[in-house]
């Protein structure tokens, strides 16, 4: 028996994802939990090009360029985002975004 799986179930994944990413975006406060909450949306956007490149155009890869540079795009956002997160321990002492107002003047 062979099951098969259709665009919807994958835009569901897709979805959730976004959710997920977007509810953890807005309610923590520590800079690595948001890191973590934009890398779930970008995925989540990734997931969305392949889907849609391979039940639109299934000769085209187009939609799989776009995933692989969202991939690059993620790897350096992370590790700017990263080194910031660093930067403002070594000053701070912690990674909260209520302390972040701390730097300012």
């Amino acid at each position: 028996m062979e099951l098969e799986v259709h665009v919807i179930h994958y835009l569901i994944v897709s979805t959730i994802m976004m959710f997920c990413g977007i509810y953890g975006f807005f309610t923590r406060k520590n800079l690595l939990a948001l890191l973590i909450s934009v890398e779930l949306m970008l995925n989540a956007a990734n997931i969305n090009f392949s889907v849609c490149n391979r039940y639109l155009f299934p000769d085209a890869l187009e939609g799989h360029f776009f995933s692989l540079f969202g991939i690059a795009i993620a790897a350096a956002e992370t590790a700017v985002a990263i080194a910031i997160i660093i930067n403002v321990y070594r000053n701070v002492k912690q990674v909260l975004t209520d302390d972040i107002t701390d730097l300012k003047g």
